[in-house]
This record gives C-alpha cells, sequence and structure tokens, in this order.
C-alpha cells in the first residue's frame, strides 16, 4: 500500500479544515472525547477555559455547555479558526487567536482549566509547550491534555484524512509516558489522573476498513495535570 504525503500540521489543517466537523467525527476522537469530558468538571460554573489547539471549537463549546462563564481558542490555523467562527455558540462567535502553542499571546495564569486536544503530538518537543500551557494556566488550576497513544504509532497508524479526493497524513511525533513524566517533574506539574480510553466498538461505521489491533489497545493518553497553588509562608 502506497503511503500517504506527510504534511507538517499548518498545511494539513488548512486542507482539512473545510470538512473538519465542530465535533468528535471518528471513533478515535470519540474515545479520546469520552475520557476527557469524564476529568472535566461538569459544572464550570465562573471559570475561564483556554482551548489551546482549538481548532473547530469542540471543546469551547463543551466548556460553554458547562457554564464556563469565559472561553478562549487559540490555534496556528486560520482556516481551522474560520472553522470554528462559522459554526457559533448561542448565536455568538467564539473568541478565537492565531498563535502556536509555544507562543500563547495570552497573560499569565488566565484560566482556571486549560484544555489542549490531540495537539500535543504535532509538535517534537514536549517540554516548551507543556511549559506555556502551565503559565497560562493559574496555580491550583487543571490542565486537560490528550494525545494519540503512543502505541498507535508503535503499530504504524497514521494521523490521515482526505482532501480533494487525495489522502494525506499529517505529522506527528510519538510521546512515550515517560517523556510525559519527565517534562511535568521538570516543571513542577503534578499529574493527577491518566486515562487510556479504547474504541467503542459500537460507534465503528459498518464496512470501515481499519487495523483490527485498535480494538484491543488503547488509542488515546489523556491526563489531568495540575499547577500547584502557591504555597504560604508563615514567618517565624
Amino acid at each position: 500500500m502506497t503511503l500517504p504525503p506527510v504534511l507538517d500540521p499548518l498545511a494539513a489543517y488548512d486542507l482539512w479544515a473545510p470538512d473538519y466537523p465542530a465535533h468528535a467525527h471518528n471513533p478515535v476522537m470519540q474515545a479520546e472525547e469520552r475520557a476527557m469530558l469524564e476529568l472535566m468538571p461538569t459544572d464550570l460554573t465562573g471559570l475561564t477555559v483556554l482551548d489551546a489547539g482549538c481548532g473547530s471549537g469542540r471543546y469551547m463549546r463543551h466548556a460553554l455547555h458547562r457554564g464556563a462563564a469565559r472561553v478562549t481558542g487559540v490555534d496556528l490555523s486560520p482556516a481551522m479558526l474560520h472553522r470554528a467562527a462559522a459554526a457559533p455558540y448561542g448565536g455568538a462567535a467564539l473568541p478565537v487567536a492565531q498563535a502556536r502553542l509555544t507562543a500563547l499571546p495570552l497573560p499569565d495564569a488566565m484560566a482556571d482549566i486549560t484544555v489542549c486536544g490531540l495537539v500535543i503530538g504535532h509538535l517534537e518537543a514536549l517540554g516548551p509547550a507543556l511549559a506555556e500551557l502551565r503559565r497560562v494556566t493559574r496555580p491550583g488550576g487543571a490542565l486537560l491534555i490528550s494525545d494519540i497513544h503512543p502505541i498507535g504509532p508503535a503499530l504504524g497508524w497514521l494521523r490521515d484524512f482526505k482532501a480533494g479526493g487525495q489522502r494525506y497524513a499529517v505529522r506527528h511525533t510519538q510521546h512515550l509516558y515517560s517523556h510525559w513524566h519527565a517534562a511535568c517533574a521538570a516543571l513542577d506539574l503534578g499529574i493527577d489522573e491518566v486515562r487510556e480510553p479504547m474504541l467503542d466498538p459500537t460507534l465503528i461505521p459498518d464496512g470501515a476498513h481499519f487495523d483490527r489491533v485498535a480494538l484491543e489497545v488503547p488509542v488515546a493518553l489523556v491526563f489531568r495535570l495540575r499547577r500547584p497553588a502557591f504555597r504560604t509562608v508563615t514567618a517565624p
């Protein structure tokens, strides 16, 4: 089988954007989203949520549905941001900005909860992205971050899509759990919980062509991280 061309993320998502829905649209994303939403508080009333690498804005919509007072989305792809704006929530446009994950145009500690869904694997280095996500999350705040499970690339799976009748793949870097653990330790990020969701066989379309091994292994790696709260020091 001929492998598809592998594109850098910006080129790939600019091609993919016109057909990219504002919801989890395949079984892997549905498994990932199920785990992410289980780790997200059900009541976000009064909280500020950042969706870093927001794409079409699916987690911004989930946060608003759960009562978030403010949401902000950031993504590298102008085409994906246009896609997010084309599907407003409650008749209002979603507040989005273009930026790299490693250089967010946002103030320190602005978010109570920072979400980053299926984006980290597009970056070769894990540490700089986690450092920036930590910076914009308030002390005591949570970071919900997911990636394609490292077993996928080890089995030869690609993050692929079709555009204009042509199949393409998005560049992806495999980040092992040991890499996450080391990066979090270096940044003083606590790992509250880790999920490794598997596919729901009932959600796989009839006649779908995929590696059947995918039903036996986790397809995503999902973290709830915590930026430590400020420590109060009492003078002697």
